[in-house]
C-alpha cells in the first residue's frame, strides 16, 4: 500500500536544491563579511607597521645626525685645544685650560697629553692613567678595547698625541631628546652587537621594531640602535578579532537554527499537502456538496459534488457574492431573505430545504446545513454548508401523492359510476313511462277529436324530448357500463346543430359563429355520446362568460353572417350581444381525422394545459364537480380520438377534438354495370 506520509524525492531539480541551501546563505554572508573585515583589518595592520617603521627610520636618522653633529663638534673643540696647548704641558697646565674644564663639565672624562714616545705628559683629572695607548690609532673617535668609553686622538704640532675620552651613555643622555626617550629604547653598539650605551632596556622585546645605522666616521665601528618600546598587536590578537570571531559565531548557529527551522516548515509542509490531499480525495468522493463562505457570503471552497450539482465550475463561483448564478429567477428575494438569516446566525440546526436551477435548466430540491466555520485559534471565519441533492426524494414524495391522489379519485370515480348507473337505471322507468303516457294521452286526445295545435305540439315535443332523454340514458348507462360506444356513420354539421339546439336557451347573448365546410367528411362516432361532449364544451364556455361584468350589449336580430367555408347558417337567437362570442368550426386533418374545435373569447385557459383541465374533480367553477371535461376525454379517447386546449382565434379559450373519419363505403355495381358510383353522404 503506498504511503501517503511526505518523502525526498530521489532526484530534485537544481532550483529545488537552491531553495533547500538557502539556509547556509546567511552563514556565507557572515564569513563574507568577516573576511573581508578581517582583509581591512591586516591592511591597516601592515600600514600602521609601515608606517611605525617609517617613523622609526626618520627618529634614527634625526638621532643619528644629532649625534654626528655632537661628536664632530667635541671633536672640533679636541682639535682645537690640541693646536693650543703649550710644547711643556703638565697637569695643573691642562687643567687649567678653559677648553679642558669645559669639556671635562660637559662630556669628557679624561684628557691625556702624549709625547712622540706615547709618554704621559699630563692627565687630567687626576686618576690612573691608560698605560697602554690605543691599539689603532684613529684620527676620529675609536672604542676603547673592552672598555665602555671612547677616545678621541689627535696629534699635536709639536709631536705628540693627545687623547681626549668621554662616555657613550653621557654621550645619549646629552643627544637624546626626551620625546625619543619616551618612544624607543635607544644603544650604541659596536660592530660586533656588543652594548655601549643605552636608554631603556637592555633588550628588545617581542612585537617591537628595531632600526640601526652607522654613526660612522663621527663614531666609527658605532651603530646607533632605535627599539620601539611600544609592542605592536597584531589584529588577529584584537578586540575586532574576537568580536569577528563572536559575530561568525553566532552566524553559524542562527544558521543552524534556521536550517533547523526550514525544516520544521517542509515538514509542516508536506504534512499539509499530505492533509490537503486526504481531504480533496475524500471531498472528491463524497456525493454530498460542499461550500465554504465568509463572513460577507463569498463563496471561498467548493467540492466536486457541489459542481456537478450546479452544473458551474470552481472558477466561475469562487469568490462571487450573492445573488447566485444557481437561484431561481422567482425565488430571489426568498433566497437573498434566508442567506441574510444565515449570515446572521439563524440557520436552522437541522437545515432547510430550497430549489435551485441547474446551468442546464433542470430545477433541483436540496437540503442545506449550514455550520460556523472556525479557525485554529477559536475565531469564526465563516460558514460550511453541506448541500443534499433530495430532487429524488422529493419527486418520488409527490409521485405517491400523486398515486394517493389517483387512487382516490379512481375511488370517488368508481362510485360516480355507480351512482351514475344507478341514476341511469331508474331514471330509465319515469322515461319510458312519461314517454308512454305522452303517447297515451297523444292518442286520446286524436280519439277525441282534440284539434288544438299548440296543445298537440307540446305534447309531440314533450314526447321527443323524453325520447331523447331516455336515449341519453341509454347511452351514458352503456358507457358507465364499459361497454363500447356505438359508432355510426354521422355528421359534425349535425351533431353541432343539435347541440346548439339544445341549448338555445343558454346561448341567448352570445354570438355564435359555425365553420364547417361543406365537404366535411362523415365521422364514425357515437352521435349521442359527442352530442354531450359538445354541449359540455359549449356549456363551459358560456359559464365562463357568466359572473363576468359585461359591458351593454347590443341586441342584434340576426346572427353573424355565414363564412364562405359554413355549411350550416348561423343560427339566429333571441338577442345576440356584441361581446360574448363563439366560434364552432371543423376541418379535415390528415388522411384519419377530423377535428372539432370550440372557440370563445373569454379569460382564456391562463395557462392550464389539457391534463389538468381533465384531471377528475378538478374544476374552475365553484360549483363545478370537475368531472365534465374528464368524462368528455375519455368519450373522445374511447372513439381513438385526441383532445387539446390552448388559444382560439377570439383571443380566449380554444378546447379541441378529433374524431376519425368513416370509412369509405365500399362501390356498389350500376345495373347497366358500366361502372361503380359512390354513395353520397347524408
Amino acid at each position: 500500500m503506498p504511503s501517503l506520509s511526505p518523502s525526498r524525492p530521489p532526484g530534485l531539480p537544481p532550483v529545488d536544491h537552491l531553495r533547500r541551501a538557502t539556509w547556509a546563505l546567511p552563514l556565507v554572508l557572515a564569513l563574507a563579511f568577516a573576511a573581508s573585515v578581517a582583509a581591512w583589518l591586516r591592511h591597516s595592520d601592515a600600514r600602521d607597521l609601515e608606517d611605525e617603521r617609517l617613523t622609526l627610520i626618520a627618529d634614527s636618522l634625526t638621532l643619528e645626525a644629532r649625534l654626528s653633529d655632537w661628536l664632530n663638534a667635541e671633536h672640533a673643540a679636541v682639535d682645537r685645544l690640541a693646536q693650543q696647548l703649550p710644547a711643556r704641558v703638565d697637569d695643573n697646565t691642562l687643567l687649567s685650560h678653559p677648553a679642558v674644564a669645559e669639556g671635562l663639565r660637559r662630556l669628557w672624562v679624561s684628557v691625556t697629553v702624549l709625547d712622540a714616545n706615547n709618554r704621559v705628559l699630563a692627565h687630567v683629572p687626576q686618576q690612573a692613567p691608560q698605560t697602554v695607548a690605543p691599539p689603532r690609532e684613529r684620527t676620529g673617535v675609536s672604542l676603547d678595547e673592552g672598555g665602555v668609553t671612547a677616545h678621541w686622538s689627535t696629534a699635536r704640532p709639536m709631536g705628540g698625541r693627545m687623547v681626549v675620552r668621554f662616555a657613550p651613555s653621557a654621550l645619549l643622555r646629552q643627544t637624546l631628546p626626551w620625546w625619543l626617550a619616551q618612544k624607543y629604547d635607544v644603544r650604541l653598539v659596536d660592530a660586533l652587537g656588543q652594548r655601549l650605551a643605552q636608554t631603556g632596556d637592555a633588550q628588545p622585546r617581542e612585537g617591537t621594531q628595531s632600526y640601526r645605522l652607522s654613526v660612522d666616521p663621527a663614531m666609527r665601528e658605532t651603530w646607533l640602535e632605535l627599539n620601539t618600546r611600544d609592542r605592536h598587536i597584531p589584529w588577529w590578537h584584537t578586540l575586532a578579532a574576537t568580536l569577528m570571531a563572536v559575530f561568525i559565531l553566532l552566524s553559524a548557529l542562527a544558521s543552524g537554527m534556521l536550517r533547523r527551522q526550514m525544516r520544521e516548515v517542509r515538514r509542516a509542509e508536506g504534512e499539509a499537502r499530505t492533509e490537503a490531499a486526504w481531504r480533496r480525495a475524500v471531498e472528491d468522493s463524497l456525493s454530498v456538496g460542499l461550500r465554504g463562505r465568509d463572513l460577507e457570503g463569498r463563496l471561498t471552497h467548493l467540492n466536486r459534488a457541489f459542481c456537478d450539482l450546479v452544473g458551474f465550475s470552481p472558477d466561475e463561483l469562487i469568490g462571487r457574492l450573492p445573488p447566485m448564478p444557481y437561484w431561481l429567477p422567482d425565488e430571489m428575494d426568498d433566497n437573498l431573505r434566508r442567506h441574510q438569516r444565515n449570515m446572521a446566525g439563524g440557520a436552522p440546526r437541522d437545515g432547510y430545504e430550497a430549489r435551485w436551477l441547474h446551468r442546464d435548466g433542470h430545477v433541483l430540491d436540496v437540503m442545506i446545513l449550514e455550520a460556523p466555520l472556525v479557525d485554529a485559534s477559536g475565531r469564526q471565519i465563516g460558514w460550511m454548508g453541506s448541500i443534499v441533492d433530495i430532487s429524488a426524494r422529493k419527486q418520488a414524495e409527490e409521485r405517491e401523492r400523486r398515486q394517493t391522489e389517483a387512487l382516490a379519485h379512481q375511488a370517488r370515480l368508481s362510485t360516480l359510476g355507480e351512482v351514475a348507473s344507478a341514476l341511469a337505471h331508474q331514471l330509465n322507468q319515469p322515461l319510458a313511462a312519461i314517454a308512454g303516457y305522452n303517447a297515451g294521452a297523444i292518442r286520446s286526445l286524436e280519439r277525441s277529436g282534440q284539434t288544438e295545435d299548440i296543445v298537440m305540439e307540446a305534447l309531440r315535443r314533450l314526447g321527443e324530448q323524453a325520447a331523447e332523454a331516455g336515449r341519453i340514458v341509454q347511452r351514458i348507462r352503456a358507457f358507465l357500463t364499459r361497454r363500447a360506444p356505438q359508432p355510426e356513420r354521422c355528421a359534425v354539421p349535425d351533431i353541432v346543430g343539435r347541440a346548439l339546439s339544445l341549448l338555445k336557451r343558454d346561448l341567448r347573448g352570445v354570438r355564435v359563429e359555425l365553420a364547417l365546410p361543406g365537404d366535411l367528411p362523415e365521422v364514425l362516432a357515437d352521435a349521442v355520446l359527442i352530442e354531450q361532449v359538445m354541449i359540455n364544451l359549449i356549456r363551459n364556455a358560456v359559464d365562463e362568460w357568466q359572473g363576468r361584468s359585461l359591458p351593454p350589449t347590443v341586441a342584434s336580430a340576426s346572427a353573424s353572417a355565414p363564412t364562405p367555408t359554413s355549411t350550416a347558417a348561423s343560427i339566429p337567437f333571441p338577442s345576440l350581444p356584441a361581446s360574448p362570442q363563439l366560434r364552432i368550426g371543423a376541418a379535415r386533418v390528415g388522411e384519419r381525422f377530423v377535428r372539432v374545435d370550440v372557440d370563445d373569447n373569454g379569460p382564456g385557459l391562463q395557462g392550464r394545459g389539457i391534463d389538468q383541465l381533465t384531471t377528475a374533480f378538478y374544476s374552475t367553477k365553484p360549483d363545478g364537480m370537475g368531472m365534465g371535461l374528464a368524462i368528455c376525454r375519455s368519450v373522445i379517447e374511447a372513439h381513438h380520438g385526441g383532445m387539446e386546449a390552448g388559444s382560439g382565434q377570439l383571443g380566449g379559450a380554444r378546447l379541441s377534438f378529433t374524431l376519425p373519419l368513416a370509412p369509405t363505403p365500399m362501390p356498389t355495381p350500376t345495373p347497366t354495370g358500366r361502372g361503380p358510383t359512390h354513395k353520397e353522404s347524408p
